[in-house]
């Protein structure tokens, strides 16, 4: 699917769920869960599609052998989860107008919790009561518009139609929509430096997961290519740590862990107070796309935590009135984020410690106690390199942005810059990315070092955005 069919069959899904809120008293935060809800189950049921022939003939196979399965312990092998008769998408689809198809669908959605524990209370099941209340056929027809989506649609679409949904339902309730889907080009271009082909991989904010989805793709491009050259290699999957603060955004980045079939761990968190995994050097990579500029974290909630302050602290100009005293908060959380990147990462493991983040291009010059750790990190030999994105990369903000890549493992001093601003491909007037092209050409800059860009000695101070060499069109 291209970016143009991509953008229409989006169209024409929003089109169908916005006649929801037209022909009904549903208010946004009423309709979105059960609708994104529909969307899993569509992709659900592409997965289990595709793997259904290799399923079905090791049931048969293994029948009547000392060595037989349930048909639901195969398919969770193969697909990652079981989706029997009643809960498949054709079925719903073909039921007479006379059934109760909200109570079919919840049925659906219990019984694909029955068979993957890890699911358990996450799907919508009651919510699709409520489209009912005023119409009859609403519901129907959500569904009906909602088959469209291809058959062969993976779950990278996946992601980018449900992150559409969410900066949609978002804007509809007048919000700034600060959860976004990190562009896929994008997330390729990280997992290409960092390269995570083995252990744990966490994300802080890690919105719909997905940058999980990304690096296991990663690790399977990265397998079949030494499968090709007859080369051996470890064949255990990552495992995933992240952390979310709302609770809808974890339960669609549970959703897209089965659907990948990524094993991992995701929890409600808000990750400036709770350390739910105990994440002080523990990971072998970190990657994530933090909400940026956020000025209300209260100081005293982060000042004694190791996560935050090993590397400094950022702290206001002035210092705060008596009648301030604990009361105060970080000029921006920008460098909060940073400093977690970095002490989240494991310390002397060969072949790991790297993270790579999604920074505000204000966070590459910023001054004052922010370039005080800034220049501690430099110190320590923590930042790897930078890269300036180009403008409006990202579904629902148009915000400029850097990417950091931090490397625990550095074999020497210095830092590499990549400017490339004006490496993109435009998908339509508003959205840009980078093609598969420029993912590899950056990539080789990056792997070529000396010879791919300017690099700067790590003791001198970090220089503001766009003073790296040009990336230039491939």
């Amino acid at each position: 699917m291209n970016a143009e069919q991509l953008k229409q069959l989006e169209d024409d899904l929003w089109s169908a769920a916005d006649n929801l809120r037209a022909n009904s008293d549903l208010k946004s935060s009423e309709y979105a869960t059960p609708v994104l809800g529909l969307i899993f189950l569509k992709f659900a049921d592409n997965k289990y599609k595709r793997a259904e022939p290799d399923i079905t003939k090791e049931f048969a196979e293994l029948r009547g052998t000392r060595r037989e399965k349930p048909i639901s312990d195969i398919a969770i092998q193969k697909c990652g989860f079981y989706l029997p008769d009643h809960a498949r998408y054709h079925y719903l689809l073909g039921l007479p107008e006379q059934e109760d198809l909200a109570r079919k669908i919840k049925q659906a959605m219990e019984a694909i919790e029955e068979y993957k524990t890890e699911l358990d209370g996450i799907l919508p099941k009651d919510e699709y009561f409520a489209l009912t209340r005023t119409s009859n056929t609403l519901l129907a027809e959500l569904l009906k518009n909602f088959s469209n989506i291809p058959a062969d649609a993976n779950g990278d679409i996946f992601g980018k139609i449900y992150e559409f949904f969410l900066g949609k339902f978002a804007l509809s309730e007048g919000q700034k929509g600060g959860e976004f889907f990190t562009p896929t080009s994008v997330v390729k271009l990280m997992v290409e430096i960092i390269e995570p082909h083995h252990g744990t991989v966490y994300d802080p904010a890690c919105g719909s997961a997905g940058m999980f989805v990304q690096s296991q793709q990663f690790v399977e491009r990265h397998r079949r290519k030494l499968d090709e050259l007859g080369e051996a290699h470890d064949e255990d999957q990552l495992y995933v740590y992240g952390q979310e603060k709302t609770l809808d955004t974890v339960k669609l980045a549970k959703m897209n862990l089965a659907v990948n079939g990524l094993r991992g761990e995701i929890r409600q968190a808000n990750s400036y107070t709770e350390n739910p995994f105990d994440g002080f050097g523990k990971f072998d990579f970190v990657m994530a796309n933090p909400p940026f500029n956020v000025d209300d974290v209260p100081l005293a909630s982060v000042e004694d935590d190791p996560r935050f302050n090993t590397y400094g602290l950022p702290r206001k100009k002035t210092k705060a009135k008596a009648s301030e005293k604990g009361k105060e908060t970080v000029p921006n959380a920008n460098y909060l984020w940073i400093n977690l990147f970095a002490t989240s990462l494991k310390n002397n493991t060969p072949d790991s410690g790297r993270a790579a983040l999604v920074m505000a291009n204000s966070a590459s010059d910023a001054r004052h106690s922010e370039a005080d750790i800034r220049q501690t990190l430099i110190e320590n030999n923590l930042i790897y390199g930078m890269l300036t994105l180009p403008s409006n990369m990202f579904y629902t903000v148009t915000l400029p942005a850097t990417l950091w890549f931090f490397d625990k493992n550095k074999q020497d001093n210095r830092i590499l810059f990549i400017d490339a601003r004006n490496l993109f491909t435009q998908i339509d007037r508003a959205h840009r990315e980078f093609s598969e092209e420029q993912v590899q050409h950056c990539h080789h800059q990056q792997a070529a070092q000396g010879q791919a860009g300017r690099l700067y000695p790590a003791g001198g101070q970090l220089l503001p955005q766009g003073h790296g060499t040009t990336a230039g069109q491939p």
